[in-house]
């Protein structure tokens, strides 16, 4: 193509148009919904925090690992949500697993710092042995004293709407309940509703983790800090009025 032309085939360039049309129309939605402004709230102060966390200048090797994991979530929580206001909902979730799989893994360094440095150093063989999915969801629950294998059930809903292409995971390309699946981005609240919900949920998480890594006395980090605190506060007393984790 020569300088000038449009260097995006016309199909595609027609694609990017509807999804900002239905940018439009998710906005819409959202500034019609309080409830899913404060989960998007929330996902910009996690996000923050994990902005603020990565200009920490360290030598120590393990806690860089904790700064790259918050920058993984960071990155992912962006492109989430531009796919969930772009129509894209199955896509969307399916980086919220790959957050939640990370924020179990933050979760488990944070308990115990020694466990980075054998992750950071250790072979494939040793780490999924070790550091698995799985093994890391044990590990928590053993740790918790949680029996209900919760954290296993969430993992496994994001798989099989999401993950992994399953008969259910055509549930998340149907505009309507009883519908048939579609191709290509679509808008419909419920659906931008339950993956933006998801999000908030996790973005909870993801703060508190994060936040557990802050060197206490280190000053720049103490208004992204505060402002998290506030909108998890604001945000549990929304949604789980007697404070119980997400």
């Amino acid at each position: 193509m020569t300088k000038g032309q449009n260097v995006i085939p016309s199909k595609l360039a027609s694609l990017h148009g509807g999804e900002e049309q239905l940018r439009e129309k998710a906005l819409g939605i959202v500034a019609g919904d309080q409830r899913l402004q404060l989960h998007l709230a929330i996902v910009e102060a996690a996000m923050d925090l994990a902005g603020i966390f990565r200009q920490f200048d360290t030598s120590d090797e393990d806690l860089k690992v904790a700064q790259v994991l918050g920058m993984r979530t960071f990155n992912a929580f962006g492109a989430s949500l531009k796919l969930a206001l772009s129509g894209y909902y199955q896509n969307s979730a399916l980086i919220q697993r790959d957050m939640l799989e990370t924020v179990f893994l933050l979760s488990l360094f944070a308990g115990d710092r020694t466990l980075i440095e054998r992750w950071r150093l250790a072979d494939k063989k040793a780490r999924m042995k070790a550091f698995s999915p799985v093994k890391v969801r044990e590990a928590l629950d053993a740790r918790d004293g949680f029996t209900s294998k919760r954290r296993a059930e969430m993992y496994e809903l994001f798989s099989e709407l999401a993950g992994h292409p399953t008969m259910k995971s055509a549930w998340m390309m149907r505009p309507q309940k009883d519908g048939d699946a579609v191709i290509g981005p679509f808008m419909e609240a419920t659906a931008l509703e339950a993956v933006i919900s998801e999000m908030g949920r996790l973005a909870v998480q993801v703060g508190e983790q994060i936040n557990a890594f802050f060197p206490t006395d280190w000053a720049p980090g103490l208004p992204s800090r505060l402002a998290f605190a506030q909108h998890k506060l604001d945000w549990l007393s929304t949604f789980y009025p007697r404070h119980e984790s997400p």
